[in-house]
């Protein structure tokens, strides 16, 4: 069998993407079961459905982190596996670091939405309660475009590797993956991971050690010198490519954080209290996995090159995400094959599902209640819910497919969602979290950042290939920066520009009246009324009105489980776990795109034997560390909850149906 052949029967594919996709389903079905039974949690409830009736905890929030960020990008795209196959060992630290700044900065958003909107659904809510409507539909466009983008980058990356693997259909595997989405076990992922790892630096025959990696890197640094990169090294950080890259990624994944509905689900899905502990965990449980993914098989596909069993990668194949199926296959054959497969699988279902829910919750409160049925029942919110995640699923494949035929692959996607979505960063963030954002600087600066991004991503690619505009020259580095820099660059300037010389001084009473349990008009302060030069008395009783007729319109079936008590919801403590995450954030962003990576960049530092031996370690320590928050902390901080339904099954197994949930009276609530 050539080696640029499928490793794998077409049957593999199918098995995996179907079978495991329906075994999945079935189990999720019966933990739902489960849950429904023996806790006090409804599965029938639409805040269940959409926010986990706000009480979860934070090492299980990690964990959805970890599972959520985890794309078909982070373990073989373009951009983690690939970019150390095409930059070497910076390729891996910058496309961590460069996507894990986010997640840690998204705390603070974190807790300036629990202190702020504490019952939001969506971070659209938000905007239509502070801006109005025209805000409101602008930054949908915004929302929705991320989700688009983000939902086909899964499908296409997922698809590729499936069909490059098995030889699978890649319209079957477009179509049949979204529709196989369940739960993402992290304990598969983190387990496939350390596989890998020790193979490669272990036991492998073709490498096995870091000495042996650092000699294969130095051949063929030797062979095929990188252009940008100290001496041609792979084992250097100062790689120009890459810090160019590094710079991209971490604006194209702002966009990607701060807009995606999926990362605010778990914000509100979260308790008060814990919200900030969760994302600064999983952000850094996160980074354990693209940097240890990409430094283990990226760096093994350009040491085993001109190997026998190693697939002889082209352009495009290096853009579809190809190096890590490649590398896998020549160190383990068709078991390392199968095990990439389903540890890919895995990855894009559960950013897949992530996805489903933030689509459906759009769609769903943004759009069919504000706009179509106000007033819509408990039950009406759940039946369109659940209609959404389907509409959706089928949408996914369709993007999926039309991207396919065109010619735009993940690694294309990935770099363009920047240029894209940039320019509404700030003033999504500052909607949150300052009194002082204007509204139509905001409205502005999203739009006149949007438009500058795509004008000068186009002249860029128009002036360096000589007029030549296609899929080609647009998905250049510089091509790509430029775009990048100008749509975050000109959408904050003009948010920040006008919000200081015209701000206004909102009220986020006015927010924090969202969803409330009673109908209550939120009370503008004296100061409010005396300085609101930028809204009329009628905007203001127009929001007023809206956000009393959304709380008064809530079904009185609706279960309040989970609601937040008012001592999570004091002022006092919310700010000073605001004030926690902004410094804690911002001081691991310094340490991760600064103190770090420039000085070794700078240094022209290239790794000797020992130098690689100490990086690889310290990302093995830290893989280590990142599944033990992610897989065994959920499970300790959720041991009540599991002794709860283990008593339950056992009560079932003596006396059938004595072990189901009661809600407890008020008098033995009151003496326990």
């Amino acid at each position: 069998m050539s080696a640029n052949e499928p490793v794998l029967p077409q049957g593999a594919g199918y098995g995996v993407v179907v079978g495991i996709g329906l075994f999945f389903s079935a189990f999720m079905l019966g933990l739902t079961a489960i849950q429904a039974r023996y806790t006090g949690f409804s599965p029938k409830s639409s805040e269940e459905f959409n926010s986990a009736s706000r009480s979860v905890k934070p090492g299980l929030i990690a964990s959805g982190i970890v599972s959520a960020w985890t794309w078909a990008a982070t373990l073989v795209s373009d951009h983690s596996s690939a970019v150390a196959y095409k930059f070497g060992i910076s390729g891996p630290w910058w496309y961590g670091a460069g996507a894990t700044v986010q997640v840690l900065l998204f705390a603070q958003l974190a807790a300036k939405l629990k202190l702020n909107a504490p019952r939001a659904h969506t971070w659209l809510e938000i905007v239509a309660a502070r801006w109005g409507t025209t805000a409101h539909l602008v930054f949908m466009f915004f929302g929705l475009a991320t989700n688009i983008i983000v939902s086909s980058m899964l499908i296409l990356g997922g698809s590729a590797t499936v069909a490059s693997l098995t030889g699978m259909n890649t319209i079957a595997a477009c179509f049949l993956i979204p529709l196989g989405v369940a739960i993402y076990v992290v304990v598969v992922l983190f387990a496939i991971i350390f596989v890998f790892i020790f193979s490669v630096y272990g036991t492998s025959p073709k490498i096995g050690s870091p000495a042996a990696m650092h000699s294969l890197l130095a051949a063929a640094s030797e062979k095929s010198p990188v252009s940008g990169n100290a001496h041609g090294s792979y084992l250097t950080m100062r790689s120009k490519n890459g810090l160019i890259f590094g710079v991209i990624n971490v604006i194209g994944n702002f966009a990607t954080v701060f807009q995606d509905q999926a990362y605010w689900q778990r914000a509100i899905a979260s308790r008060p209290a814990s919200c900030v502990k969760a994302y600064l965990l999983g952000g850094l449980a996160w980074f354990a996995i693209p940097f240890m993914f990409s430094t283990t098989l990226g760096l093994s596909a350009v040491a085993l090159r001109g190997d026998p069993a190693m697939r002889t990668l082209s352009a495009e194949d290096i853009s579809a995400g190809l190096p890590a199926p490649a590398a896998a296959s020549a160190l383990l054959g068709q078991g390392g094959a199968a095990a990439l497969l389903v540890v890919l699988f895995l990855a894009v279902t559960s950013a897949t599902s992530a996805e489903l829910i933030a689509v459906s919750s759009i769609l769903t409160y943004d759009v069919y209640k504000k706009y179509f049925n106000p007033k819509a029942t408990e039950t009406q919110i759940l039946r369109v819910s659940h209609a959404m995640v389907a509409l959706f699923a089928l949408v996914m494949g369709l993007l999926g497919l039309i991207f396919f035929y065109i010619g735009i692959s993940m690694g294309w996607l990935y770099e363009f969602m920047g240029v894209f979505l940039g320019s509404a960063v700030v003033p999504i963030a500052l909607c949150v979290s300052w009194k002082k954002a204007n509204r139509w600087g905001c409205i502005g600066g999203a739009i006149a950042g949007f438009v500058a991004g795509i004008i000068t991503w186009l002249v860029t690619t128009a002036t360096l290939n000589d007029n030549v505009i296609n899929v080609t020259t647009s998905g250049g580095d510089f091509e790509m920066l430029a775009g990048n820099l100008a749509s975050i660059g000109v959408g904050g300037i003009i948010t920040c520009v006008a919000s200081y010389f015209w701000p206004d001084d909102f009220d986020f009473d006015i927010t924090r009246a969202i969803n409330a349990p009673l109908p209550a008009s939120p009370t503008l302060s004296k100061e409010r009324k005396d300085t609101a030069i930028h809204e009329s008395d009628e905007d203001v009783k127009e929001k007023r009105d809206s956000i009393s007729a959304d709380a008064a319109s809530v079904s009185s079936d609706a279960p309040q489980t989970g609601e937040p008590s008012d001592n999570e919801l004091d002022p006092v403590g919310l700010n000073k776990a605001f004030r926690f995450a902004a410094w804690s954030s911002v001081i691991l962003l310094v340490v991760m795109l600064l103190i770090i990576p420039l000085p070794l960049f700078f240094a022209q530092t290239v790794f000797g034997v020992r130098g690689l031996e100490a990086w690889v370690v310290i990302g093995m320590l830290w893989t280590f560390t990142s599944a033990f928050s992610v897989v065994l902390y959920p499970l300790w901080e959720s041991r009540d909850a599991l002794k709860l339904i283990s008593r339950g099954m056992i009560k079932d197994v003596f006396a059938r149906g004595s072990g189901r949930y009661t809600v407890p009276s008020p008098s033995e609530s009151s003496k326990a």
